[in-house]
């Protein structure tokens, strides 16, 4: 993939520093038997902490770097001196980066703030001095201990976009189109399907210093939630979108394709993918008005509006039809989601 691509999976190896080992010393000094001890404790090692950051957008560096290995701890020194430590190695991730053990599968962090932090593996603890082991029956200890190793991991990141308002639907509806229509985003847009090989972004502006961020979800297909097509690798970053544009195309020719049928079939996918999905607000738009009759149009809306128990938009993302007016729908319900959300963690 080239400069700029979107990378939404990395697999990288971290280790954490090992702990510094304990000092065997001793201080020689008259009428002190064998000069008493005087070795320090080892430093302990820098643990690799992932830590978010807004300005980043994709997980390119870890695709060409896979190793991240903090630093080690020192060993302890005479005079009872403690080694220094390792430094922690910070790694900076985007907000919307999820930490997963890659040989468990557990999450281990779900990274959704600005500078967030997270300890993926743990330094080493230094190795006591002997100075440690001094007591009432054992005045002059040889013995001191080694430091602990620091943990390794297999670490699989992904980033799962945060976007306003997530568009889903089949391959070719029209989703790259609409985001280029109403953004100053330029995807490429042809006339075949899984033209969107990578979640695009756009920032929309519905009102006078109001704006929100829209992502076309490359095409969706049925058994798109059991591996078919490449949408299942993007049901994820649908996830944290507050509202969902369901885009429907009234005009495929594909055998068995209509549209009550297509939108059933989108929407089975996103509850087999998460039933957390249908508890989102989903707005339902007809594209492509521009290239049906009215009469069919008023057909199809009436019949979608049916089978979703809702309202329908009908738009051309081609021409601009009843785009505004969409668009100011979808500003107030992702103004009021996020002030609902505000009011939850109040």
């Amino acid at each position: 993939m080239g400069e700029g691509s979107f990378i939404d999976r990395a697999k990288i190896k971290i280790k954490a520093g090992n702990g510094g080992n304990g000092l065997v010393s001793f201080r020689r000094e008259k009428f002190i038997a064998k000069g008493g001890p005087w070795g320090g404790d080892g430093g302990n090692g820098g643990s690799v902490v992932f830590e978010t950051d807004h300005n980043l957008g994709t997980l390119l560096d870890f695709r060409y770097q896979q190793h991240h290995n903090a630093e080690d701890g020192e060993i302890g020194g005479r005079n009872n001196r403690t080694g220094k430590s390792g430094e922690n190695l910070i790694l900076h991730v985007p907000v919307g980066t999820v930490v997963i053990d890659n040989e468990t599968g557990e999450t281990l962090a779900d990274l959704n703030e600005h500078g967030v932090s997270f300890v993926a593996a743990q330094g080493g603890s230094g190795g006591w001095g002997n100075t440690r082991f001094k007591s009432s029956v054992n005045q002059a200890p040889r013995r001191a201990n080694p430091g602990t190793p620091g943990e390794y991991r297999e670490i699989l990141l992904e980033l799962k976009l945060i976007a306003d308002v997530g568009v889903i639907g089949y391959p070719n509806a029209g989703k790259s189109t609409l985001i280029s229509r109403v953004s100053a985003a330029k995807p490429k847009v042809a006339d075949y399907p899984f033209t969107t090989l990578k979640p695009n972004l756009g920032v929309v502006r519905w009102a006078e210093y109001k704006t929100f961020v829209m992502a076309d979800i490359p095409g969706l297909i049925e058994g798109a939630a059991d591996g078919r097509g490449i949408g299942h690798r993007f049901l994820r970053h649908a996830e944290r979108n507050r509202v969902l544009l369901h885009l429907i195309d009234p005009t495929s020719t594909e055998e068995g394709r209509d549209p009550v049928p297509d939108y059933l079939a989108i929407m089975k996918e996103l509850e087999l993918y998460s039933e957390e999905f249908l508890e989102k607000p989903q707005v339902v738009v007809v594209n492509k008005s521009d290239a049906v009759l009215p009469e069919d149009m008023d057909k199809i809306i009436k019949d979608i509006s049916t089978a979703s128990g809702g309202k329908v938009h009908a738009i051309s993302a081609v021409t601009g039809e009843g785009v505004p007016v969409l668009v100011k729908f979808l500003g107030r319900s992702v103004e009021n989601m996020t002030k609902a959300m505000a009011d939850d963690r109040d």
